[in-house]
């Protein structure tokens, strides 16, 4: 699908259902893949990123299937048993997959190559590759630490503490993966604290992990040599996806949408948290767990929505959902201030830039600074659109997309999207839900 002009939306209305979250579905196949015995997921995100795990799992010598009602099927092969994949692991966009690919195989007896596409090869891999160095694994990148990169694992691995220099949950999940396979205790000192899917799945899968507090700060400590066991997953919608729609009934007059089984996460929900801030009406329905996840329906309504200045504190717990976030505060009564996104610069795209300059065209106020974006929100007026013809640049970025398609639900003369194929890596059924509620 290339170019597509997203025009102003009757209200959102109904129920839908946004896909499996991301993180936990290449996280569930990945611990599957490494627990001997059978495990089944229901609910798995089947985007292009999380296909290429299973792909690349394959290639490791798991058996994964999927059933004709959804369900996959993975037999695994055990900590210590992956075999020696015979081509290059292509991880396509997946950033999460190439990082917590590497930790899983740098401990291991294996030598392995990863590739990606554009966007993937131009990202950042120094921050994996630095802590899985000290752990005895070495890497042939390519200049500035990118892809493609050759991994030869060590075994056995060295187990090491780690302190996060970053905010990062990839960083921190590859480091705790190679402790799966390494004798000791692997520790990780996180001193912000992020998405913690890996610690709730790897206890799931049965290994011995503990997560404690020393100043403040987070500790959290792996047992190698661990043998995982079989364990069946149901995966959550993820809140991610569900931003958009939650964005999007939040703008359009007269929208009353219950978006079901979104995962609530503390460490991921921090977009609900901003935008109940700003005046959202935002009603948790049926508040449940689900695999040690915490789930609930969301019913969201038209609010007029007012600026705030976002608490940096927050960041990890939204990063990919500033985007959409940006939007709404475009559309919102007063001022929005953001710091604290210097990350956003490195995502499949630099998130900061490519919204500015996407949002200016489509007629909001935005300045841009190094580490976040002050948006002056127009009080409800819709945006005035994009110029007949002219397009808002995605940047190959799915995020970017999607959130500019929020925006031209809510303009004057619609807002024009260069390409809307990106959107297939993460929410392949976004136009078609969008079509739905919008009936």
């Amino acid at each position: 699908m290339p170019r597509h002009t997203f025009t102003a939306s009757p209200p959102l209305t109904g129920r839908l259902r946004v896909p499996g979250d991301k993180s936990i579905s290449h996280r569930a196949l990945m611990f599957a893949g490494l627990a001997i015995g059978e495990s089944r997921i229901t609910g798995l995100l089947e985007g292009e990123d999380v296909l290429a795990t299973a792909a690349a799992m394959r290639q490791l010598g798991a058996q994964i299937e999927r059933g004709a009602d959804s369900t996959w099927t993975v037999h695994g092969v055990g900590v210590g048993s992956l075999l020696e994949p015979a081509g290059a692991l292509d991880m396509g966009n997946s950033g999460t997959s190439t990082r917590l690919m590497m930790g899983l195989l740098a401990s291991h007896d294996i030598t392995a190559t990863f590739t990606g596409d554009a966007s993937l090869s131009g990202r950042p891999m120094n921050r994996v590759i630095e802590p899985l160095s000290q752990m005895g694994a070495s890497f042939e990148a390519s200049s500035g630490g990118t892809l493609p990169c050759m991994l030869r694992g060590a075994s056995p691995a060295v187990p090491i503490t780690y302190r996060l220099p970053v905010a990062s949950a990839q960083v921190k999940s590859a480091v705790l993966l190679a402790g799966l396979n390494t004798p000791g205790i692997t520790r990780v000192i996180e001193p912000v604290p992020t998405r913690d899917h890996t610690e709730r799945m790897l206890r799931g899968f049965g290994a011995a992990l503990e997560v404690g507090e020393e100043k403040g700060e987070r500790i959290i400590a792996i047992h190698g040599e661990a043998d995982l066991r079989p364990l069946d997953v149901i995966v959550p919608g993820d809140p991610s996806s569900a931003a958009f729609f939650i964005v999007a009934a939040l703008l359009v007059p007269g929208s009353d949408l219950v978006i079901e089984n979104v995962g609530l996460n503390p460490t991921r929900a921090g977009i609900v948290t901003v935008l109940r801030q700003m005046g959202g009406s935002i009603e948790e329905l049926d508040p449940r767990e689900v695999g040690g996840e915490p789930v609930a329906d969301l019913r969201v309504r038209h609010s007029a929505l007012s600026g705030v200045d976002v608490d940096p504190a927050i960041v990890p717990s939204m990063v990919d959902e500033f985007p959409v976030l940006f939007v709404a505060a475009a559309m919102a009564q007063g001022v929005t201030r953001t710091t604290g996104l210097e990350e956003l610069r490195v995502k499949e795209s630099d998130r900061l830039a490519a919204m500015a300059a996407a949002l200016t065209l489509a007629g909001a106020r935005v300045e841009e600074h190094e580490n976040g974006l002050t948006i002056h929100g127009s009080g409800g007026d819709p945006f005035p659109g994009t110029a007949a013809g002219a397009s808002v640049v995605t940047r190959l970025d799915h995020r970017i997309a999607m959130s500019m398609a929020v925006a031209g639900l809510v303009s004057r003369d619609g807002v024009g999207v260069d390409d809307t194929s990106p959107i297939n890596t993460s929410f392949p059924t976004f136009m078609g839900l969008l079509n739905e509620a919008a009936r």
